[in-house]
């Protein structure tokens, strides 16, 4: 076999600071390195948007790395953090009126600055995201993208029969119409009701303003889940990381 003496291919750029693929995907924790080489032999793993080859090189900071048509977050410098946001605390990382902040709770667990996705009044609690990637925060708040937001809520009851179908219409509120994805009761309470309702829309109070608007107003907000990442069994006021599945899943639910 002749030698190839080509130069190499543009669609297989060589970084400054690169690294090997596989070396890239298994601290990633992808798998083994072998594990790592055997699906780039296979040609499931993709950089760029070209079919990754065995000797290709990355940069873990720019590369956009997908295994099997999945987002893979490699830059160790980004942090996903979720977080049971108790009732009274508000959603800033510092607060000029001295209220109860986000900092006293993630204190040094945390050695990245982050930021909150999207927010939860004081009076809420549940499921907040936090990260340093900013691009991924701004996928995740923007409506066009139209990531779910479930929660469930205490409401003043009973709930009648047709209210389901009232919300899935759509309901008109002062800055504009808004209708839920989903909606159920879940169970009674003598005069109070337990509803789960989801909805991608993002603006201010907007399920508060909304049940209220239907004359159900909110006792208790608990938000349970955004896109694909679940509240679960996360205690109040802890925080966890996120696995590289749920980090890719949020991906996918942005269209990364």
């Amino acid at each position: 076999m002749r030698p190839d003496n080509r130069s190499p291919k543009a669609d297989a750029p060589v970084y400054e600071g690169a690294e090997r693929l596989q070396k890239v995907l298994a601290a990633a924790g992808v798998g083994s390195r072998r594990a790592c080489e055997d699906l780039i032999f296979r040609r499931r793993v993709t950089v760029d948007g070209r079919v990754a080859k065995l000797g290709d090189k990355v940069d873990p900071a720019t590369s956009v790395i997908h295994v099997d048509g999945e987002r893979l977050q490699v830059d160790i410098r980004l942090v996903y953090v979720a977080m049971n946001k108790p009732r009274g605390v508000v959603t800033s990382m510092a607060d000029d009126k001295g209220r109860n902040e986000l900092a006293e709770f993630i204190g040094n667990r945390v050695e990245q600055r982050v930021y909150h996705v999207g927010r939860l009044d004081a009076d809420s609690e549940g499921l907040l995201l936090l990260t340093n990637d900013g691009t991924l925060a701004h996928k995740l708040m923007h409506p066009s993208y139209e990531v779910l937001k479930t929660y469930l809520a205490e409401v003043v009851g009973p709930i009648p029969r047709n209210l389901s179908k009232r919300l899935l219409a759509g309901v008109e509120l002062e800055d504009g119409p808004v209708k839920v994805d989903s909606f159920k009761v879940v169970d009674t309470l003598g005069k109070s009701a337990q509803v789960e309702l989801s909805l991608h829309e993002g603006r201010k109070h907007i399920v508060r303003r909304l049940m209220e608007e239907v004359g159900h107003p909110v006792t208790r907000l608990v938000r349970t889940s955004i896109g694909p990442i679940r509240l679960g069994e996360l205690r109040t006021g802890r925080i966890r990381r996120l696995t590289n599945a749920e980090v890719a899943a949020l991906f996918n639910a942005v269209g990364d």
